[in-house]
Parts: structure tokens; C-alpha cells; sequence
């Protein structure tokens, strides 16, 4: 299901050959992708990007997945065609996301309420609450189009 928000992959304005030294870079590619009044941003970044995105944001969504999806996913998304993951990236990812709960989410929380203390956030934990999320935001986008 779509919005009419343009979206953000932050995945993809981020390269995948950039070091450390791109981050100012990146900061700017951000910047200017969030610089419209409607935009749905996807992918987290947090600590690199919560302070020029959360300050125009009106909600996060949070999508919580178990660990073994996130991996299955991520795995899968290897072998699809036109992926930019590799092979190689796979281990480094895994560790992301088997590490994600002890490190990054403490993180996120923190930049969360550090730098969007008053954003909404909302956390769906299934397919189910993403696909009732994302009618309902459907249904309000119809209602509040201007016509």
C-alpha cells in the first residue's frame, strides 16, 4: 500500500563505498531529500540524522520485529536482483541486528527523546498492525486531501 509522501531511503542515499569521512556528506544528501513540507523517511541512522529529521517530524513509525525475521529478511534481500547488499555485507548486518536490542535501541530511545521528545511514536510488532496502520493513515490521507 502506498501514501503519497515521497520517500526517503536513507539506505539508498547513503553509499555503500562512503567511509566515516562521507558523514557530513550524508548529512547534507539528508537535509536536502527531508526539505519538503510531506516526506516519509525510512531507515534509522538515528544518531547520524534524528536531528534534522525529528524536528520536522510528526510521528515515528517503529517497526519491531522479531530478531529471526530481521534476519531472514536481511538475508534474503542478497539474492534478490537489483539489491545493493552483497554477500559480504551479510555478517556485518547479522551482527547488527543480533546486537540491535543490548546496543542500538538503547541509542535510538535516547536520541528519541533527546532531539523528538514530543514526536509521537508508534510501534507495530506485526504485519497485522502494520497493514490496520497503514489503511488507517490511508483513510486520513484520503480525508484531509484537498479536493
Amino acid at each position: 500500500m502506498r501514501i503519497a509522501a515521497p520517500a526517503v531511503i536513507l539506505d539508498h542515499v547513503w553509499r555503500p563505498e562512503w567511509g566515516a569521512d562521507d558523514g557530513e556528506h550524508f548529512r547534507a544528501l539528508v537535509r536536502e531529500a527531508h526539505a519538503g513540507d510531506t516526506w516519509v523517511s525510512d531507515g534509522n541512522f538515528a544518531l547520524a540524522t534524528f536531528d534534522l529529521r525529528l524536528p520536522r517530524a510528526d510521528l515515528v513509525v517503529w517497526l519491531e520485529r522479531p530478531r529471526w525475521l530481521c534476519l531472514w529478511r536481511a538475508s534474503t534481500r542478497v539474492f534478490r536482483a537489483g539489491e545493493q547488499h552483497r554477500l559480504a555485507d551479510l555478517a556485518k548486518v547479522g551482527a547488527f541486528i543480533w546486537n540491535f536490542d543490548r546496543i542500538n535501541r538503547p541509542r535510538i530511545e535516547a536520541a528519541l527523546r533527546q532531539t523528538g521528545p514530543d514526536v509521537p511514536v508508534v510501534r507495530l510488532r506485526t504485519d497485522k498492525e502494520t497493514a490496520a496502520f497503514l489503511l488507517k493513515a490511508r483513510a486520513l490521507e484520503k480525508a484531509v486531501r484537498p479536493v
